[in-house]
């Protein structure tokens, strides 16, 4: 028996465990970076309107920081726009899987039960890794596909394809190494979202501090921009010299890191991490007497986390809606695109409408995930001693939406006000622009909770679904929404079917109550249909979600001699 015994059964119930949540991740960022290549594919028409465009997102500094000029192509514009999006996204798919299959296993006790068959040390790490950089492996030919079905060149494609995958790889490394850090999952994984965080502000500096070429279509990075996966992805430049030596790289640094992961893996306990919990206070504040205290507690890090995020992008495309405004008056198809997901033919107003729309759709990706861990707290049995007590489930459930759903409008006011203080000051009329756009970003509050009350209608409908079912909307409100939709032509009955189409796009529009108030209606029956459903059924453990015990897997077999281990509960 070696540290790596069993490791090919595990791979099988890891892909069996999330062949819908990650293949749904895999399709979704696949799909984006065709729809995003298709977006841009015909929209211009001459080549001097590609080199104006691609000429001055190259010499704003401000607007280095979001892409990487690589040329006058539409390939390069397209990777430009879209690869570092994709990249970081691939890095999160990554790094929630890695962290799902092993730190959360020992959290569950899963991995008492399946360590007791005849299975290495290194088994679950290593399944974790295989079936991750087997996901970002048919992530990169997806979206090579993808590119090649849009008429972009084959090598430049693969090299794009290559760099997403090879950057979700890098970071599933990462996130192997945090998991025998924190004792938690959710420590785990905040560890590794920093990293994503410090990888792409190494790879902004690097390319804000760089300098454009004579020709002013490729920047030449700072070397800040070398110290990130995110900024190796931008340097191997697809469709702009196809660098596949950076490959190399990648392949040091997942190397290294599953190294350092293995490594601490054999110098810990089971259920603990390499940095020990540190102890609380002996006495607990007053505010955790009650269930909304206890939820605040528990959701303020990541809604700390996203309001300093939300500010800082807010105000970085404010800061830049002048530049926008240029490449829109120099360039009637870019004009036209903005006008279609914008609503207006002004082109401040298109852009700034256009970036609400955007920064509402990726709240909604705060508001999914935090209503989420109600069935994280059913699942994981932390929801039972709290029911033991005089707290009931009605309390419980609106403590945590309360606090999501204020947390939801806050964000929001923070991305209207930074935007609009910003945009303000660039276009010298503060007042107006900021009462405009923070009223733009409050009406998109009706979208993001209509979502979130599809949300709380899994959890009480369809407890072992909830996460599918939540994120397969979320993905839909992202493709048929004006962001997505909008920009490729979808047909309306498709666009129809996301509650970002029907937001009165403001300032673009004045604004009309009976969307939102519909939308607010919707939101309200679907929270309330989960409520009702949430108290009248069982709880739902994870142990009780079905599937074959450890056991019963093929190829895991009981040491000889040794007794047979009492099975979990609804096992």
């Amino acid at each position: 028996m070696t540290a790596f015994t069993g490791t090919l059964p595990l791979v099988r119930v890891a892909l069996r465990r999330d062949r819908i949540q990650l293949g749904l991740w895999v399709l979704a960022l696949a799909g984006l970076m065709t729809m995003s290549a298709n977006g841009f594919v015909g929209l211009y028409d001459t080549q001097q309107k590609l080199e104006e465009t691609v000429a001055i997102l190259a010499e704003n500094p401000v607007m280095r920081a979001m892409g990487l000029a690589s040329g006058a192509n539409v390939g390069a514009l397209v990777m430009l726009r879209a690869l570092p999006i994709v990249a970081i996204l691939a890095t999160l798919m990554s790094a929630m899987a890695v962290v799902r299959h092993t730190r959360q296993n020992e959290e569950t006790r899963r991995a008492e039960l399946i360590g007791s068959a005849v299975v290495g040390r290194h088994a679950a790490l290593g399944a974790a890794l295989i079936l991750v950089a087997g996901a970002n492996i048919v992530l990169a030919l997806l979206v090579a596909g993808g590119l090649m079905l849009n008429g972009l060149g084959v090598q430049g494609a693969l090299a794009a394809g290559a760099a997403v995958g090879a950057t979700g790889i890098s970071f599933a490394g990462v996130a192997a190494v945090t998991v025998q850090v924190s004792e938690r999952s959710r420590g785990a994984t905040g560890l590794a979202a920093i990293a994503v965080g410090g990888a792409f502000l190494l790879s902004a500096a690097g390319n804000v501090l760089g300098s454009a070429s004579p020709s002013g279509f490729v920047v030449h990075s700072a070397w800040p921009a070398w110290l990130s996966p995110i900024g190796w992805a931008q340097q191997m430049r697809p469709f702009g010299g196809d660098h596949w030596w950076v490959l190399g790289l990648f392949a040091v640094w997942s190397a290294a890191t599953v190294v350092i992961a293995f490594a601490l893996e054999r110098r810990r306990d089971l259920g603990r991490g390499m940095v020990p919990e540190r102890r609380g206070p002996a006495r607990a504040p007053n505010a955790l007497l009650s269930p909304l205290g206890l939820a605040w507690r528990l959701h303020r890090g990541v809604l700390l986390a996203w309001a300093v995020g939300v500010t800082v992008f807010g105000a970085t495309f404010g800061a830049v809606s002048g530049a926008y405004e240029d490449i829109i008056a120099e360039n009637p198809d870019a004009a036209e695109v903005f006008a279609r997901v914008g609503g207006t033919e002004e082109p401040t107003e298109a852009f700034l409408a256009t970036i609400i729309g955007l920064m509402a759709t990726v709240i909604a990706a705060y508001t999914v995930p935090a209503l989420l861990r109600l069935r994280a707290e059913e699942a994981d049995g932390l929801l039972e001693p709290l029911l033991a007590t005089s707290v009931g489930r009605a309390s419980w459930m609106l403590s945590h939406v309360t606090v999501v759903v204020l947390g939801t409008v806050v964000l929001l006011l923070l991305t209207g006000v930074s935007t609009g203080l910003l945009a303000g000051l660039a276009a010298d009329d503060v007042t107006g622009l900021l009462r405009s756009l923070t009223a733009a970003a409050l009406v998109q509050t009706s979208a993001v909770l209509l979502l979130g009350g599809v949300v709380l209608a899994a959890f009480g409908l369809a407890p072992r679904f909830a996460g599918p079912i939540a994120w397969a909307a979320f993905a839909v409100a992202l493709v048929a929404g004006p962001m997505v939709g909008g920009l490729v032509d979808l047909p309306r009955a498709v666009l129809d079917l996301s509650p970002f189409t029907h937001v009165p796009v403001i300032p673009a529009e004045p604004f009309e109550a009976a969307p939102v108030a519909v939308l607010l209606a919707v939101a309200v029956l679907l929270g309330a249909a989960g409520l009702v459903a949430f108290r009248r059924r069982d709880l739902v453990l994870q142990a009780g979600e079905g599937g074959p015990h450890p056991f019963a897997l093929r190829g895991l077999r009981r040491p000889p001699g040794e007794g047979v281990a009492e099975p979990l509960p609804g096992a």
